[in-house]
Parts: structure tokens; C-alpha cells; sequence
């Protein structure tokens, strides 16, 4: 029941969106408990190792958490390959400056509803589910440091 709710959550905040925000699902994987983040803004990526854009968005989420981890930003990418390994392989030719999660059941990811890859979802300071983004392009990005900025300036 609970799962159901999640997915309920994330479906309202994302049809209402930018306009409201429902709480986050939570999640405790080795890594990350989003509950541990609380008063943080939380940019939370959905990658595996076979994701070719993955590739091109760590590069951009290293930045976005130099830039903006001392205001508050803490970037999780909860990783969703079921080996290890292949994540492994995958950080070493990527690497992460930020926290990686690992969700080999894949649990965050049905509670969050995530269709493709990668996705992400930015957490408000106060738990609030603010925005579902599916997919990473370099055009992306001015948009969703808009909304970082936004989410940092609520208190």
C-alpha cells in the first residue's frame, strides 16, 4: 500500500507541477537515506551503466554540486544496475563528486514512477517533491539550474 501511495504522490506532483508539490517518497538504499537530507535541496538522478546520457550528465551534476553544495544542494544518483560491478565500471570512467546510491531492486525508482533514463527529481528543503525530469541534454540544463536556484532560495 504504501508503494502505491508513493507512486500517487509522485503522479500529483507531477501533473500539478510547477504549481504544488507532494512529499517525496522516501528512501533508504546503501548510500543515501533521503530522510538523512532533511533541510537540504535534493537533486535525486536515476542512472545505470548502459545509459548514454548518463555519460554526459555526471560531468554537469559534479559542477552542479560544487557550485551550489554550500547553499544547500546535495545530488544523489541512485545507481540501478544489478551488478555492482557494472556501476563500478561505469564510475571509474565517470566519476562522481556527489553520493551515490545503490538500487539494484530498482524500489526508488517504481516509487518515484521513472520511465526512462536517466530521470531525476528535485526534493525541496522541507521533504516536498518538487519536479520530475525525465532525460539529460546539454539544453536541459539552463532550466533545471533555474529550478535548483528557485528551490535554494525557499527556506
Amino acid at each position: 500500500m504504501k508503494l502505491h501511495s508513493a507512486i500517487a504522490a509522485a503522479l500529483l506532483a507531477l501533473a500539478c507541477l510547477p504549481a504544488c508539490a507532494a512529499p517525496a517518497p522516501a528512501f533508504d538504499l546503501p548510500g543515501a537515506r533521503l530522510a538523512d537530507l532533511r533541510g537540504k535541496v535534493v537533486y535525486v538522478d536515476f542512472w545505470a551503466s548502459w545509459c548514454g546520457p548518463c555519460k554526459r550528465s555526471f560531468p554537469w551534476m559534479n559542477r552542479l554540486q560544487q557550485r551550489f553544495g554550500a547553499d544547500g544542494l546535495q545530488v544523489v544518483a541512485i545507481n540501478l544496475d544489478e551488478k555492482r560491478e557494472d556501476a563500478a565500471a561505469f564510475l571509474a570512467r565517470v566519476p562522481a563528486q556527489f553520493t551515490i546510491a545503490y538500487d539494484p531492486a530498482g524500489s526508488a525508482a517504481k516509487a518515484y514512477a521513472i520511465k526512462g533514463m536517466p530521470s531525476s527529481a528535485l526534493v525541496g528543503r522541507d521533504g516536498q517533491l518538487l519536479w520530475l525530469h525525465t532525460g539529460f541534454n546539454d539544453a536541459d540544463t539552463v532550466k533545471l539550474e533555474e529550478r535548483i536556484r528557485a528551490a535554494l532560495q525557499q527556506k
